[in-house]
């Protein structure tokens, strides 16, 4: 576990940060794989967690919630577009080919089982020190979070930071292949880049400090 910011901590579950959490004050955001519950257990052992909060509800972000939220005794909080899946564990339903090899297999090994949304987010809450953002377009009720006051962005899948499939570094939209509509997630992408984040945190790969990255990104989109 390595903090980053004031109260903001990230936990790198898989090798050269190809899949992250992080603990915003008491709060879990996101929770890997089913397979990432003992890490991520082991690395907040010595923290009081109040509650768990889901930038979105798929395979590789709510694996280890039902696990996490059982053991501890916490409360799981989504968006209200999140909240069927959280709670059904059926994490793939939304993606573009839910009958793809690669969607069938995380939907087999990596989502973990449904766990009870106590309460839902939506755009303007606070989330301990951070607000919420809708960033909807990689999942229907995407959400991210930032700290205005130290630029912190919590980006969850809105971009990746690295190709996943040979893990190099570079800002990039998310694959395709899990986002349920791209054009509304380029969309997403300019209304955090309008909120000119200092540290983004991704769902994966590295931090990243924002001198314009962001912007550039941008202008190769349009």
């Amino acid at each position: 576990m390595k903090k980053i910011a004031k109260g903001v901590f990230q936990l790198a579950l898989m090798p050269r940060n190809a899949i992250n959490c992080y603990v915003v004050d008491d709060i879990l955001i996101d929770a890997g794989i089913r397979s990432s519950a003992p890490k991520i257990l082991g690395m907040i052992k010595h923290l009081q967690l109040t509650k768990h909060v889901l930038t979105h509800a798929h395979a590789d972000h709510q694996g280890s919630s039902s696990i996490i939220c059982e053991k501890l005794n916490i409360p799981l909080f989504s968006s209200v577009f999140e909240k069927e899946n959280a709670e059904s564990g059926r994490v793939t339903e939304e993606y573009p080919d839910k009958d793809h090899f690669i969607a069938r297999f995380q939907q087999k090994f990596w989502a973990g089982k449904g766990h009870k949304v106590s309460a839902t987010i939506k755009e303007g809450d606070h989330v301990g020190s951070f607000i919420a953002i809708e960033t909807p377009g990689h999942s229907a009720g995407h959400l991210s979070f930032f700290r205005e006051n130290d630029g912190v962005l919590i980006a969850g899948d809105v971009l990746v930071n690295m190709n996943l499939l040979s893990t190099m570094v570079g800002l990039r939209l998310p694959p395709a292949l899990f986002t349920t509509n791209k054009e509304q997630n380029i969309d997403s992408v300019k209304k955090i880049a309008a909120l000119k984040p200092r540290l983004i945190c991704f769902g994966h790969g590295p931090l990243l400090v924002n001198n314009g990255n962001l912007n550039r990104l941008i202008a190769r989109l349009k």
